[in-house]
């Protein structure tokens, strides 16, 4: 037989069970309190004046150019069996630096008059070469990415990808304009 509660157990025992919440009655209390509670009003506005030198808005940073997500399946498919056919071509090679940016510039230019859907750059594979200068083989190679990304025409400009081995692989590049 189990012991029994002596009268100071047992008024202990009525303050424990008089603090206690049954479980099913906690979750629906939850439940309610979840459903009442208020969202915060927003922040009040800043005065434009409020700011001090050292308190400067944030400016989010410019997320870098992603070029999985400028094109869909179906062209990234048909760049890597080869089933693009540019409808011009610019071959940069043997021209210096200056002659390879203006004609390259040039090139875009009348493409995009044309409304052109797809150039061949022909620049030549990537070599060593020393990039402060512009001098050595694969100059061309190595900068024309940043030459697109800062033209004048980079609005126009869809996706740059790598060409397929039969229009020159790792020594070409397709660029591919916005209707």
């Amino acid at each position: 037989m189990p012991r029994r509660l002596g009268p100071d157990e047992k008024a202990l025992w009525g303050r424990v069970i008089a603090s206690v919440e049954p479980i099913h009655a906690v979750k629906a209390k939850a439940k309610s309190e979840s459903a009442r509670v208020q969202p915060k009003p927003p922040h009040a506005p800043v005065k434009a004046g409020a700011l001090s030198a050292k308190a400067q808005p944030i400016r989010p940073t410019p997320l870098p150019a992603q070029e999985h997500k400028t094109l869909d399946g179906h062209w990234n498919r048909r760049i890597a069996k080869g089933g693009i056919v540019p409808d011009i071509n610019i071959d940069l090679h043997d021209s210096n630096l200056a002659t390879a940016h203006s004609r390259l510039d040039g090139a875009l230019e009348q493409a995009i008059a044309q409304k052109l859907k797809v150039v061949l750059l022909v620049t030549g594979k990537p070599r060593a070469h020393d990039r402060a200068s512009g001098e050595g083989r694969g100059a061309i190679a190595s900068v024309v990415r940043d030459w697109l990304a800062a033209s004048r025409h980079a609005k126009s400009i869809s996706a740059v990808r790598n060409a397929h081995s039969r229009h020159g692989g790792a020594g070409a590049l397709y660029i591919v304009l916005k209707s």
